[in-house]
């Protein structure tokens, strides 16, 4: 007698490797950039974003965040996709994920002089932008605003649907 049983629910999913998932995320985002600005001069960065860290080089070759951009753009992009155990309410908790995004981000930016900028992306939710509110030069657009109490400092940040943001002049972008 022969079992007829149907058992590949029972299989364990494959594993998702993150750093793939992520780089696919930042190639995608240098892509849509290229597209939206009709250039080729934004590309992922070698090692993600580490590599200014992690090697010596002269000050002119240094990379900062993880998308290499023209030199004339305003924005260090960090580039972030997945955690799905994140939501709004993350952003309450000051020891979140989110605030650890947000300054490496700022760090990034302080060294290379661009405004900070956390392309953020969960499983079948839109792309969202992150940008510091003191410095966000976009005005018109909706965003929601979040706050995060630092050593009494109430830091500000925008937070934009970013599809919504690409559609937005070209002053908004670049210098």
């Amino acid at each position: 007698m022969e079992d007829n049983y149907d058992i590949s629910a029972l299989k364990k999913k494959k594993r998702v490797n993150s750093k793939a998932k992520g780089s696919t995320f930042e190639r995608n985002i240098a892509k849509t950039f290229n597209d939206r600005f009709n250039t080729s001069e934004f590309s992922r960065s070698p090692g993600s974003g580490a590599f200014a860290t992690t090697h010596t080089l002269p000050e002119h070759l240094k990379i900062y965040g993880d998308l290499i951009t023209p030199q004339n753009f305003k924005y260090c992009i960090e580039c972030k996709k997945g955690y799905n155990n994140l939501n709004l309410y993350s952003l309450y908790n000051n020891s979140s994920e989110w605030w650890g995004f947000l300054e490496q981000c700022q760090k990034d930016s302080d060294k290379c002089g661009k405004i900070p900028m956390v392309i953020f992306k969960q499983d079948r939710q839109p792309t969202l932008c992150i940008i510091p509110e003191h410095i966000s030069p976009i005005k018109e657009l909706q965003y929601i605003e979040i706050h995060k109490i630092v050593d009494c400092n109430k830091l500000t940040y925008r937070i934009y649907k970013f599809d919504e943001l690409l559609k937005d002049d070209d002053t908004t972008w670049i210098d």
